[in-house]
């Protein structure tokens, strides 16, 4: 959530944000006018508190006649500071409501628009020339059934559309690139993280994940239990409730998890093979820092997802997100979309997110510092950066570094968890 302060100070900058993102401009005026409530009732209740215990000296000390009447006064305070406490808790919680529905304040150099009013900021790499070589690209489909590493109808028939089993070199594959993307990110200095897949409502709100996000969740009603869509959700959960020195920060983990999706509201796209999936393993980087290093943090997992796709060899662009496809956490968003030639365009494969203090403030996660000698407690920033969405990784391995033949070449980074495989060869029906 947004600090409040921030909003009474400048709503005006609150409004142009929920503007850009195209959401309800309206529930700004509405959450102030709730938080002037919570404000006055607040002390409303103090003053008639401090009425009844003033009260209360003076029934003691009162003639017989003056106590007659003081505790009158004292039955009919006491049903007015009953009135005064429900008044501030409704306004409490109406404020508290309102303020969970806000997005966070979108970055001033974030284009403006929807999905497709991106702004790309670098490409990098050489997209194949297939024809040039002499033969059509396969899409990863037939390359996956081919090379016996990919089972759609067995996954439609086990558990309906969108689910698909990885098979033989299919399976080694994925664990290759979940291995080497760990290597990567211990190497940068990120604590391995194997995270929960059921969190509780407190975490998946906290994240943001039940605004306007809350159609992809899976809920488990009987238990009340969120299956993750992200490991973005326990990272960020990991110190809920926690205060964190600032010289212990940033603190990084890379969580490897698997991640559910219902993919509401995509029917008819991406039917075909594995890109658009509602179960898929991935490996999550989050940090915490303090909220001076966060523009720099998030430059920072923009660097390693870089480094990460050029290591596999693919060629790919990096875009500044949209402030309408931001998602409601996020101030800036970076995407890397990599090269899909059977789709002759750039596909999302990974996401750096800064959510400034909008989680931890959500999450009760703060930091403490010393100002002036003294000690303060203060929201730190969180971010988020996909390094490995697996199925799509694969997508973009298998489609990148075919051959003619309908073999794959491996990538170097990935051959010795590959057992030094260079490539992958078909297998014989």
């Amino acid at each position: 959530m947004i600090d409040l302060r921030l909003l009474r100070e400048d709503p005006d900058r609150v409004r142009a944000s929920q503007r850009a993102r195209g959401e309800d401009v309206e529930l700004v005026d509405a959450l102030l006018s709730a938080d002037e409530r919570r404000r006055s009732s607040g002390v409303r209740f103090d003053e008639l508190r401090s009425e009844q215990k003033s009260l209360g000296k003076l029934i003691p000390k009162a003639s017989p006649e003056e106590r007659a009447e003081l505790l009158k006064k004292a039955e009919q305070l006491k049903v007015d500071v009953k009135a005064a406490d429900a008044a501030q808790d409704e306004a409490d919680e109406e404020t508290k409501s309102l303020l969970l529905r806000l997005g966070n304040i979108v970055h001033e150099d974030v284009p403006v628009g929807g999905e497709e009013d991106f702004v790309v900021l670098e490409t990098h790499g050489t997209i194949r020339d297939f024809g040039a070589e002499g033969f059509e690209p396969k899409d990863h489909l037939e390359l996956g059934e081919a090379l016996g590493a990919i089972d759609m109808e067995r996954g439609a028939k086990v558990s309906g559309s969108r689910f698909y089993y990885l098979t033989g070199v299919g399976a080694l594959l994925e664990l290759a690139l979940v291995n080497a993307a760990i290597a990567q990110a211990t190497e940068a200095g990120f604590i391995p993280m194997l995270t929960p897949a059921l969190v509780r409502p407190r975490a998946m709100e906290g994240t943001g994940f039940l605004g306007q996000a809350a159609e992809n969740v899976y809920h488990l009603e009987k238990d009340d239990f969120y299956l993750v869509g992200t490991s973005e959700v326990p990272l960020a959960a990991y110190h809920m409730d926690e205060i964190i020195d600032a010289a212990k920060l940033p603190l990084r983990y890379a969580g490897f998890s698997p991640c559910f999706r219902r993919e509401a509201g995509t029917y008819g796209k991406d039917t075909r093979g594995i890109f658009r999936v509602h179960q898929f393993d991935k490996v999550e980087m989050f940090s915490y820092v303090d909220p001076a290093d966060a523009q720099a943090e998030h430059q920072r997992l923009l660097d390693w997802e870089k480094q990460w796709l050029t290591a596999l060899g693919l060629p790919f662009q990096v875009i500044d997100v949209a402030t309408g496809d931001l998602g409601a956490s996020a101030s800036r968003k970076f995407d890397c979309e990599a090269w899909i030639p059977t789709q002759g365009k750039y596909r999302e494969l990974t996401s750096a997110s800064n959510c400034d203090g909008f989680q931890a403030r959500r999450l009760s996660v703060r930091m403490r510092d010393t100002r002036d000698g003294k000690k303060v407690l203060q929201p730190l920033s969180t971010l988020n950066g996909t390094l490995c969405a697996v199925p799509r990784t694969i997508v973009a391995i298998l489609e990148n570094h075919q051959l003619a033949d309908g073999s794959v070449r491996v990538p170097e980074v990935l051959r010795p968890y590959l057992g030094g495989r260079e490539v992958l060869e078909p297998v014989a029906k």
